[in-house]
Order: C-alpha cells, then structure tokens, then sequence
C-alpha cells in the first residue's frame, strides 16, 4: 500500500504531472492578472503566458512560470503592448460606430453587422497573434502574416479558437448570480486554461519552424552557437549522436527523427 501510495504520488506518475501542469497554470495566471493591471500591459502579459505553456510543452511538462512569464513579458513587451493598444483603440473606434449606425435608423443601421464581422475578424488574428510573439521572432508585421497562415493552415482550429477566448467571458457576463464563481475561476486558472489549450492547438505546427529543444526545453546549439532548426543537416546529425546513445536501432532515420522529436516534446 506504501508503495501504491508513492507511485501514485511521485512527479512521474499520472497524477504528478497533471498536478504538476496544474500548478504551472495557476501560478502564471496569477502572473498575468498581477502584470495585467495597468491595461496597457495586457498584450505583454499574453505574451508571457504563452511563453509559459510554450516552455512547458517543450520541456516534458515542467517549466518554472514564473521565471518564464517574466522573462517572456519582458522581451515581447514591446510589440505585444502596440498590438494590444491597436487593437483596443479599434474596438473603440468599431463600439462608437455601431452606436452611430444604431442611431442612425435603418437603412444604416444594418451596417452594424458588418462592424461586427469585422471586429470578429480583429479579434480571431488576434488571437494568433500573441502566441507568434511569444514563440518567434520578427516584427509585427511578420507577426500578423504568421497569424493568418497559422489560422487558415488549419481553419477548422478557428472556431474551436473563437470560443475557447469568447464563450467564457460571454457565460461570464451573462449570469450575474454566478459572477463570483467565474471571478475566481478568472483569477485562478481561467486565462491559464485557456492558453493552455490554444498553445496546444498550435505546437504541433509550430515545431516545424522552432529550433530544436533538448529534454530540458532548452535550446540545441551547434559548436559555433547557432540553433539547431527541424530538417537542418545539424539536426540528423544530433539525432543521429542521440540515437548512438540509445545503443543504435533498426528503424529508419525518419523514424528515428519522428520518435526522437515526440521524445524532445
């Protein structure tokens, strides 16, 4: 029974781990509400939170949130700040449109739709945006191409997308009776989760441009310090070193490479 309840216990189990990303996404949540205060710095603090759940998943599951919020909103404070400041003044620029178009009456009245298709579309690159920050470099512009391609590469992620960020926060205002529980639930996790499962939409495509991460999740360099890009001959050969250490096999190198990579994840 001692052991069971070791086994059960240890960080390797189920359960460790699942407590262990738990615990991850609590603590950068309550880093992001804390950063998040001032308003302007809400796109920074989107940015270090997906700089955390990125650094999870690419480090066996156990990451310091702290140290990699931080470290995350302050490299990306720049860009995700304009993003974020950009997008806030067009939702107020689209909001007092609409109040306009309302006012008006019909006929013009209808072209209140059309303001919110495109305040759908802003809010649906924005969403991609943020993680592109958080995991590449580049300019903003290099950002939002990076978002559209990430989005229509898989257009079906889009409206899973859509309602991991907009459902919650309209269940949230919807229930007035219930606004203490989505509060806690908001300050605790609910920003957490939620970049937590976009973060996972997304790595799967975001291997394939990201420099090849050791066990650790830290980055693979080469003799003279560069990073080690997917399908680089520095690659085959990493992982040609790496399969030599695992006593050789007698599968395929894109087999190699395929169980290697899940393994690096």
């Amino acid at each position: 029974m001692h052991n069971f309840i070791q086994s059960f216990m240890s960080n390797d189990s189920t359960f460790g781990r699942l407590m262990t990303k738990v615990g991850i996404i609590i603590g950068a949540n309550l880093m992001f509400i804390l950063f998040s205060l001032p308003i302007v710095t809400i796109g920074a603090s989107y940015a270090g939170l997906y700089r955390v759940m990125f650094k999870t998943m690419r480090s066996g599951g156990v990451t310091n949130p702290f140290k990699q919020f931080w470290i995350g909103f302050k490299t990306c404070f720049l860009q995700s700040t304009i993003v974020w400041v950009l997008y806030a003044a067009l939702m107020v620029f689209g909001y007092f449109d609409v109040r306009i178009c309302l006012d008006a009456g019909a006929p013009i009245s209808y072209f209140q739709y059309g303001l919110y298709a495109i305040g759908l579309i802003i809010t649906m690159v924005l969403i991609y945006v943020f993680p592109s920050i958080a995991a590449f470099e580049g300019r903003i512009p290099d950002h939002i191409r990076n978002a559209i391609y990430f989005a229509f590469h898989k257009p079906w992620f889009i409206p899973v997308n859509l309602f991991f960020h907009v459902f919650p926060l309209y269940l949230t205002y919807s229930d007035p009776q219930l606004m203490p529980l989505y509060a806690f639930c908001w300050f605790f996790f609910g920003f957490g989760a939620i970049t937590m499962l976009t973060a996972r939409l997304l790595m799967k495509d975001y291997n394939k441009y990201l420099p090849v991460v050791d066990d650790d999740g830290e980055f693979i360099l080469t003799d003279d310090g560069k990073k080690i890009m997917p399908g680089s001959p520095e690659e085959k050969a990493y992982y040609a070193a790496r399969r030599e250490e695992m006593g050789g096999s007698d599968m395929t190198e894109e087999e190699v490479l395929e169980e290697l990579r899940m393994l690096d994840m």
